[in-house]
């Protein structure tokens, strides 16, 4: 097989007949076969050339194919249909996207992946179990896969949600240091990427649930309002995220201020008390000849009983008022 061709199978009758060779002139269809089911990954030109002559794909779709980097979409040439779908997966603790594109016609489904995506090994294992489903045709193949896709996006919300329910509990019980604020920053950052990535897909699932295609048929219609309503889910999902973590790092910035305000506080509160004591010492340390109380026999005592007395009723004040 040339490079980048991963699997390539003949269906008929709800169920798999045969593995096809991938040749240079194109793929031997045997008789008796519904359709086939190509499996492309990040393949070389050749090979794309060799399916846009024996299929007839449109030029716009092969070079759309060719270059990735699309947005998810729905085109339709004819009874055809060319599908691009944004993938994600966890690597390493972060998601990673990548792209699917996907040829659907009159006898052939061709699934190319780019980028960071699942293996649809799966996918074609459980499709193949399933020979009712298989039977509504190259349809089924599609609504397998965007299902998949779908599906992915559950496994990464649920890591994000993991990392956020943790940060949350922490938000008022402490204050939150640097590496913590920063992967809150950084969730955020994920899920912006994710919505950006859900909200054309919903777009997709909503136009494939809608559209008019003879490879629609009505047994599989249900089957598409049912993912239509999966990517609805990741993408309230992804909302309910960005709004927790929105107001997280908007309770931490308030609680820093808060907490900053007791200590302004409890700061002005002891700077007032300690400026009575420097007040009374800066009057007796003037230094003039002519002050009667420093010859006063009890001038002492009752100028630091007067000092203690005061500094006392502004504690018991700003204690009072919860300054202190």
């Amino acid at each position: 097989m040339m490079k980048g061709v991963i699997a390539c199978a003949a269906y008929g009758n709800g169920r798999r007949l045969a593995d096809l060779p991938f040749e240079a002139d194109g793929v031997p269809v045997p008789s008796g076969a519904e359709f086939i089911w190509i499996g492309l990954h990040e393949p070389e030109p050749a090979a794309l050339a060799t399916l846009q002559r024996q299929f007839d794909l449109h030029p716009l779709a092969v070079e759309d194919a060719e270059r990735a980097h699309q947005r998810p979409k729905v085109d339709t040439y004819g009874d055809s249909l060319f599908v691009v779908l944004r993938t994600v997966r966890l690597v390493g603790g972060a998601p990673e996207y990548g792209e699917t594109h996907i040829f659907v016609g009159k006898g052939y489904v061709i699934s190319v992946r780019h980028g960071a995506s699942s293996s649809y090994a799966d996918v074609r294992s459980r499709l193949e179990r399933n020979p009712r489903m298989l039977k509504q045709g190259e349809a089924a193949v599609l609504h397998a896969i965007v299902d998949f896709v779908t599906d992915n996006f559950f496994p990464v919300i649920d890591g994000i949600q993991a990392e956020l329910i943790d940060i949350e509990t922490h938000v008022l019980d402490e204050t939150l240091d640097r590496p913590t604020i920063e992967r809150l920053y950084h969730l955020r950052r994920q899920l912006l990427g994710m919505r950006g990535t859900v909200l054309p897909l919903l777009e997709v699932s909503n136009r494939l649930n809608r559209l008019e295609s003879p490879l629609m048929l009505p047994e599989i219609r249900p089957y598409f309002a049912d993912v239509h309503d999966h990517v609805q889910r990741v993408a309230e999902a992804i909302t309910g995220l960005r709004e927790g973590a929105s107001a997280a790092f908007e309770a931490e910035i308030l609680l820093a201020n808060a907490r900053q305000n007791d200590v302004v506080r409890q700061l002005a509160a002891w700077a007032a008390i300690l400026a009575v004591p420097t007040a009374i010492a800066g009057i007796y340390g003037m230094n003039f000849d002519v002050m009667p109380e420093l010859r006063w026999v009890y001038g002492y005592p009752v100028v630091l009983g007067g000092i203690v007395a005061v500094c006392g009723f502004l504690y018991w004040r700003f204690r009072r008022s919860g300054w202190l």
